[in-house]
């Protein structure tokens, strides 16, 4: 209870829900018995502090796109045992990519104006926090260390012994800034990686790689660990740097064509990247469970499944699955947006001894259905499958023609 009361959890919660179909927030998306992830994320923080008699608050960065929304959702959760806050990452205007210039005609960000602006990536956090005057408000309150994780990552749950390394470093020294990272597997080429460079410990991203040296990057033998986004910084540190405008982040040039066709560039920074401006910063490899994000359908149907068992907001893998592997999932295009991808399944397959699937095209599935070992189903175009209710396929290829008429 006494290291749980210096903690605060800030989860990242600037993202649409664009890439999966849904208008605003993304944490707003359904992924569990219809809790979305800020109920899952509340619920796991109220659980903390009803069990051990704490106080842990939540904080949510939210951005121009999701603060009206999340705002209004939030009066739900009046009677939880979790105070929650929110502040606002900035507003940066998009640059023209010939021109150079911003291309917003004024401040405003409504009407025609909207397409003019972007929230610059969680790298904000730092600047946005600290002028918000929440961060010096929970320092005044005690709280000496914040757990940062994006919102859309389900594995991002409060771990004790971590936060007990931080409070009690076993040399006495304590972290200012701790990355969890994880091994990499072949789902995970494009994760930041941890480098040391004079003496100090530096995350490198993707986007930062020469484009000669980008398989290079990818190798799993090479970069054999990538960063979670999950980071436990300590709050004095933050001020501290701010103060002194010294949180140096490598800034990321985000190319983008607008829907209009203008090309555009957007300047973002990463959380992560600060990680060489802070103190005894330190990397710490934890398991896989750690990091389960929810970027697509197909991370959907994985955390939906009987894969997951879920308790007080926390998913963890059942107990009923061989092995630790979560296994590879690849729906098509028919699947992308969350309506049709839940039109699809009449409810969702068994999946505890899957290693494998692949589906493409219009592909429907009935009720009951098990998936075991490699499962590939192909619909050619104009061609349409229905798995039947109650079907079992383990180490199937379907392709072609298979529909299924009411009687």
């Amino acid at each position: 209870a006494s290291v749980l009361n210096k903690l605060v959890v800030v989860k990242l919660n600037g993202g649409l829900g664009t890439s999966m179909g849904c208008k605003g927030p993304k944490s707003l998306i359904g992924v569990r018995n219809e809790n979305t992830f800020l109920d899952l994320t509340v619920q796991q923080i109220e659980h903390l502090n009803k069990t051990y008699n704490t106080d842990v608050p939540l904080v949510l960065m939210n951005s121009f796109n999701t603060d009206e929304d999340t705002k209004k959702i939030l009066q739900k959760y009046s009677h939880s045992r979790v105070k929650i806050y929110t502040f606002n990452q900035s507003r940066y205007p998009r640059i023209n990519k010939e021109t150079l210039l911003p291309i917003a005609k004024d401040v405003s960000y409504s009407g025609e104006n909207t397409e003019c602006w972007y929230p610059p990536g969680h790298g904000d956090i730092y600047g946005s926090f600290y002028n918000s005057g929440l961060l010096d408000n929970l320092i005044a309150e005690g709280k000496e260390y914040i757990f940062v994780s994006n919102i859309d990552n389900l594995g991002a749950t409060v771990d004790l012994y971590i936060l007990n390394h931080l409070m009690n470093p076993p040399n006495g020294k304590r972290c200012e800034f701790v990355m969890e990272v994880t091994n990499k597997t072949r789902a995970d080429v494009k994760g930041g990686t941890l480098t040391q460079y004079e003496n100090k410990l530096r995350l490198v991203e993707i986007a930062q790689v020469p484009k000669a040296h980008v398989d290079e990057f990818k190798s799993v033998s090479k970069f054999k660990i990538f960063n979670t986004n999950n980071l436990w910084i300590a709050l004095s540190a933050i001020k501290r740097l701010q103060e002194k405008n010294a949180i140096d982040m490598e800034i990321i040039v985000n190319p983008k064509t607008l829907d209009g066709g203008l090309n555009v560039i957007q300047l973002e920074t990463a959380v992560g990247a600060a990680i060489k401006s802070f103190e005894n910063s330190l990397g710490i490899n934890v398991p896989r469970s750690r990091f389960l994000p929810v970027k697509t359908t197909s991370d959907l149907l994985l955390v939906m499944s009987n894969l997951y068992s879920l308790n007080a907001g926390s998913l963890t893998m059942s107990e009923k699955r061989e092995f630790p592997t979560v296994p590879l999932v690849k729906l098509g295009s028919s699947f992308t947006k969350v309506q049709d991808y839940l039109r699809r399944f009449e409810s969702i397959p068994d999946m505890l001894e899957l290693d494998h699937l692949t589906v493409s095209g219009d592909v429907t599935f009935g009720k009951n259905v098990s998936l075991k070992g490699t499962v590939i189903i192909i619909a050619n175009h104009g061609d349409r499958i229905d798995i039947p209710a109650g079907a079992v396929l383990e180490n199937k290829i379907v392709s072609g023609n298979l529909r299924i008429l009411d009687h």
